[in-house]
């Protein structure tokens, strides 16, 4: 008995450390989330230039929505992983987890939505970009990401059309669905401390359905969009060297429009890998939990629940991701995040159109003319004749509204 006293008080040690890690850490990426998607909903806010990006109403949407999750979702999670224990009820916990799933398939949607807006404005022709992303399409696609979630979120958890059939579980006969039962019911309660903790459990149609619709649909069309972008960037870039070897002079100092292709090629380079980034984060911090989400139901929900715990917050972890990705790497964002974080330093301020300019170049691609140039903008103003460059979605400029 002294023994296994013994026992248990090391792991309450040992447990009250790892509270203290844990925390640490959970409210970092709180912290992170909020302050970064804060960040960027009020540099569009407060920059006019900003504001006259489409993309950019994409961005302080998905900044919205993170910011959600990180206020709305994250916190309830964190404490009732560190205290272990839900206090908080059964029907918050119904809402917390309809909150959770629908601002999580939002900003997922909205991921979806910024690479299909790249690609109509560096894969298609100028004319094609703007008609199809016309102000009344961009709020239906707006108003989609917010909408379409709704109907994996709260209808059904409400409803508990998520639990249809695993109940029904307890009146089957068969030994090995008994035993796998019982597991489930770890999940919710802890025998030994009498917690209680808000577990969401979802059937076969159910867990198939909403991943497929928040996770699958949209990374599907996110590689494809993606792998268009960086093939056009590639063709990009080879059109220039292409046009940098006919044209470079034998002798003498290079020419200003090769050292522009010069630097549209380093351009072209790091927007290529800039997209794997962006790839790269989305499918490291969701594919593991919607993978598993599907997974769990076939398998008799012998998922341990530490795995699950752990792929949740790294879909989390995707949210304070997001700024960095979407909007930091921009050199627009980036100037207007000093301003505010400087206190409107004039220093960082953009300069006068009037006395600057910006050497350009042009090159053609899928029949129309290109402005290169070596900042968002050319001379002051959006090029409204050109259409965006291939460069990284990040930082392609955008045609002109006018």
């Amino acid at each position: 008995m002294d023994e296994l006293d013994a026992n248990v008080s090391s792991k309450e040690g040992f447990g009250s450390v790892e509270k203290v890690v844990l925390l640490t850490f959970l409210s970092a990426v709180i912290l992170m989330a909020v302050l970064g998607n804060l960040l960027v909903m009020v540099a569009v806010c407060r920059d006019r230039q900003l504001r006259k990006i489409k993309t950019n109403y994409f961005i302080v949407s998905l900044a919205f929505a993170d910011l959600l999750v990180s206020v709305l979702v994250m916190p309830f999670g964190a404490i009732e992983l560190v205290q272990d224990v839900w206090i908080y009820g059964e029907m918050f916990c119904l809402v917390r987890t309809s909150l959770d799933v629908l601002l999580t398939t939002a900003s997922i949607f909205h991921l979806c939505c910024i690479s299909l807006d790249r690609y109509y404005a560096i894969c298609c022709q100028p004319l094609v970009y703007r008609n199809k992303m016309t102000p009344l399409r961009i709020a239906l696609m707006l108003g989609g990401c917010w909408v379409i979630p709704m109907f994996i979120s709260f209808l059904p958890i409400m409803q508990g059309w998520n639990n249809v059939g695993i109940i029904d579980l307890e009146r089957i006969s068969k030994p090995r669905l008994g035993q796998d039962l019982h597991v489930i019911e770890k999940r919710k309660f802890n025998k030994n401390s009498n917690s209680t903790y808000c577990i969401f459990m979802v059937n076969k149609p159910y867990a198939i359905t909403c991943s497929v619709v928040a996770f699958y649909i949209p990374f599907l069309l996110m590689v494809l969009a993606y792998y268009r972008i960086y093939v056009t960037a590639k063709e990009h870039a080879h059109q220039i060297q292409m046009l940098q070897r006919a044209g470079a002079p034998s002798e003498g100092r290079p020419q200003p429009a090769d050292q522009h292709s010069t630097h549209r090629m380093r351009t072209e380079t790091k927007a290529a890998k800039t997209l794997c980034i962006i790839m790269g984060c989305f499918c490291l911090c969701w594919a593991p939990f919607f993978v598993t989400n599907i997974v769990d139901p076939f398998v008799d929900y012998t998922v341990p629940g530490q795995v699950w715990t752990a792929f949740l917050w790294l879909g989390y972890i995707n949210s304070g991701l997001n700024p960095f990705l979407y909007a930091f790497l921009n050199k627009s964002f980036r100037r207007a995040f000093l301003i505010i974080l400087c206190c409107d330093d004039e220093r960082y301020r953009r300069p006068s159109i009037l006395g600057q300019t910006v050497p350009c170049s042009t090159t053609t691609i899928n029949g129309s003319t290109h402005v290169l140039r070596d900042a968002v903008e050319c001379g002051g103003q959006w090029e409204s004749q050109s259409h965006p460059p291939t460069t990284s979605p990040l930082v392609a400029a955008q045609p002109s509204d006018t």
